[in-house]
């Protein structure tokens, strides 16, 4: 269904990708030839079905009580700049840890010989990551290029840069979504749904956000598929009369789908289009999906994930290869309050994954999606009262059969204020970057190494473009 216009769509994303070749002097046929033949085996021939989600925390999460040091040292100077809870700090017990600690796997040692244990209300993602299907990446966050502490205190944003608007919730989202501030058009889940389109029969169901609107999907041909908890967004009133008249639904249709100059009115109107004209296909699709885990009620994270599930149940009728999500839960701006709401929160993004983990076992795609975290920014370590502030790097999990898990990556930051990974407060200088984060999945996903620009852009300035926590692409 709707194959006609899918074509269209592929063919427009490999004639974009052959004219920035062209700007590279890169024009010859023999190029052209390179390209279309990396996007194929990128894409068409990579063995079968592949989905990425994100689960964006809004609001910076508070990455000293996500993942906590438990070992004797480590946490007493944890508690001493947080201070106990019970005297009003902001703390956890160390008592309450022990059920979520994480062990350090043989032939690896933390910072200051450190171990560490989720929050407490996390004892699902701990089960994962001792089975070895969840792996936490330490201390990830924006980057231009590698900083020092001592060159991002000099000042010289020409020769050292770094994040534009640092420490800003609306720039900083954007800017782990896409790599540019607010404004930004693309997001590198839509960038990599750019190259994924050619791969699928029904190109419009690549990105899929099951959480509203967000640039993390956004592609330069890639447009997101708005989908909620109850399926596919539909006008009712356009597949019925309206006031009795078909005359009137059609002239109700005409106005809804018009072209217009303005290029908001235009998105807008090709969004109602889509909805129109994908809605029952869709509706009908999930309809037919089997869902047998309990996503339980009153979570809403796990409302969106049960309806990723339902979509990558139907992707067989949906007829996809590759395909790109986006859910998220917010709340975690806690500058009060941390004690009790923050761990609440956690409790939910814990649930809410395990369950997506098990139904994508029953399903028996566990090791061709993978799930993994992002948020605003990490927190400041020390306390601001009864909260936290903004801050920078921050801790990240990421889950799947096909996960590298059981083990730690990135490199655990000194538990100090001040300290060697400190750029104010506690404010942690990240030491992985989200280049390096998104390559990493991106490589996994079936992009080529020599496309990988084109979804991290900066990932030429670091080492690592494959931080290892994936296993090897088939």
């Amino acid at each position: 269904m709707f194959i006609g216009k899918d074509i269209e769509i592929s063919r427009r994303a490999f004639l974009r990708r052959s004219g920035q070749l062209a700007i590279l002097g890169g024009a010859s046929s023999y190029a052209l030839g390179l390209a279309g033949m990396a996007e194929a085996a990128a894409f068409s021939s990579a063995g079968g079905y592949k989905a990425l989600v994100c689960v964006f925390l809004y609001g910076g999460n508070d990455h000293a009580n996500t993942l906590i040091p438990f070992d004797d040292t480590n946490y007493g100077r944890y508690l001493n700049i947080r201070g106990r809870a019970a005297d009003g700090g902001i703390a956890l017990a160390q008592s309450s840890l022990a059920n979520t600690l994480l062990p350090t796997p043989q032939g690896q040692t933390l910072t200051d010989d450190m171990t560490l244990a989720l929050a407490p209300t996390m004892p699902r993602l701990a089960q994962r990551y001792r089975e070895g299907t969840m792996a936490p990446l330490l201390n990830v966050g924006p980057l231009v290029v590698p900083l020092t502490k001592a060159q991002y205190e000099s000042d010289n944003n020409s020769r050292y840069p770094r994040p534009a608007k640092l420490f800003s919730h609306n720039d900083q989202q954007s800017t782990w979504q896409s790599s540019q501030p607010e404004g930004s058009i693309t997001g590198w889940g839509g960038r990599m749904g750019d190259l994924a389109l050619s791969g699928n029969t029904n190109a419009m169901f690549t990105a899929i956000n099951a959480s509203g609107n967000a640039v993390f999907l956004a592609g330069e041909d890639a447009v997101p598929y708005q989908i909620s908890n109850g399926g596919a967004v539909t006008i009712r009133g356009l597949n019925q009369r309206v006031y009795n008249s078909a005359a009137v639904r059609d002239a109700l249709n005409s106005l809804l789908t018009v072209h217009h100059g303005h290029m908001l009115q235009a998105d807008h109107a090709q969004t109602l289009a889509r909805s129109i004209t994908y809605g029952d296909f869709v509706n009908s699709a999930l309809a037919g999906a089997t869902i047998s885990t309990d996503f339980g009620s009153g979570n809403g994270l796990a409302g969106q994930l049960r309806t990723v599930a339902q979509m990558i149940s139907a992707r067989s009728a949906l007829q996809v290869n590759r395909q790109v999500f986006f859910v998220s839960i917010g709340g975690f701006d806690h500058h009060d309050g941390l004690i009790g709401s923050h761990e609440a929160l956690l409790g939910q993004v814990d649930f809410a994954m395990d369950a997506f983990y098990r139904e994508m076992v029953a399903q028996g795609v566990s090791d061709q999606v993978t799930t993994f975290t992002a948020s605003d920014f990490g927190r400041t370590l020390a306390s601001n009262g009864d909260g936290s502030d903004h801050g920078w790097g921050s801790h990240h999990f990421i889950l799947g059969g096909a996960v590298n898990g059981g083990r730690f990556y990135g490199r655990a930051p000194v538990i100090a204020v001040d300290g060697p990974d400190d750029v104010g407060q506690g404010r942690l200088l990240p030491t992985t970057s989200v280049d390096e984060y998104s390559a990493t999945l991106a490589k996994w996903f079936g992009v080529s190494s020599s496309e990988l620009p084109s979804i991290s852009p900066n990932i030429g300035q670091f080492a690592a473009p494959d931080l290892g926590f994936m296993q090897a692409a088939v």
